[in-house]
């Protein structure tokens, strides 16, 4: 079975070149809560950047509060989103007028109300890299976790719905991706950015087995299902954590405090 690996190396200022790999695209999708305080990294990383409706209200309100040293008005010009997309219910008007004078593309699909914000805003990033290798595609989203908890649901089957796209889903605590079933896993742990808390939790279906390496409490053919055992509140112990599981797991780990 092939490996899957991953690394969480857009936490750090400078993204490490990886040894006889090609180079990662990173696009950024911006969701109506908080930003994290690594939100101005994130958009230097990205190639694309993407608002769902009120994220751009966000990027507008708080991007200057996590920079207090520069100008507002600055930042707010120089932080300009590349795209604005979804029902453009919870966008402010002087937001977006603010936006579509500076050439950010607006695209209402208020007339689609059975797929969330998040799935738009990835379905359209799909479309617009669908000339590259999708191997190397990362979607990095901020405000997907927090607040109401449907909305939290409906980010994480996203990633279902998105099985075969890297999509990464960061709060200010922790971020959380899918680690698909026909695949094992080889995670390299950026030990002074994240950690060392850390779970798998089966997503769709039980697991019958699942097995890991550099976990303080590794799972060895253990199975897993709601209402019985999940691996939470685990702990990194590895530079790199293995996994091998006939179901899809969600993998979790907490992201460090500065």
């Amino acid at each position: 079975m092939e490996f899957m690996s991953h690394s969480s190396t857009f936490l750090l200022p400078v993204i490490p070149p990886e040894k006889n790999q090609p180079s990662l695209t990173y696009a950024l999708v911006v969701l109506n809560q908080h930003l994290p305080r690594f939100a101005p990294l994130l958009w230097e990383h990205a190639k694309i950047r993407v608002c769902a409706d009120g994220g751009a209200n966000r990027v507008y309100d708080e991007m200057p509060l996590l920079l207090p040293q520069q100008d507002a008005s600055q930042v707010r010009t120089r932080y300009k989103p590349d795209i604005i997309k979804g029902d453009m219910d919870s966008i402010r008007t002087e937001v977006l007028d603010f936006y579509k004078n500076l050439g950010t593309k607006i695209v209402d699909e208020s007339h689609d109300q059975d797929t969330t914000d998040l799935h738009k805003c990835v379905a359209h990033i799909c479309d617009l890299t669908s000339n590259i290798d999708k191997s190397t595609l990362r979607i990095l989203v901020t405000g997907a976790l927090g607040g109401r908890f449907d909305h939290e649901i409906g980010n994480i089957n996203v990633l279902c719905r998105f099985s075969d796209t890297r999509i990464i889903l960061l709060s200010d605590d922790c971020l959380i991706h899918l680690l698909p079933m026909n695949y094992r896993h080889k995670i390299h742990i950026q030990s002074s950015v994240e950690g060392p808390h850390c779970g798998l939790i089966p997503i769709g279906m039980p697991s019958g087995s699942s097995t890991t390496t550099g976990l303080k409490w590794d799972l060895n053919d253990t199975k897993m299902k709601f209402g019985g055992l999940v691996s939470t509140s685990n702990i990194v112990k590895e530079d790199i954590v293995t996994v091998k599981s006939d179901s899809d797991l969600l993998w979790t780990i907490s992201i460090k405090k500065p």
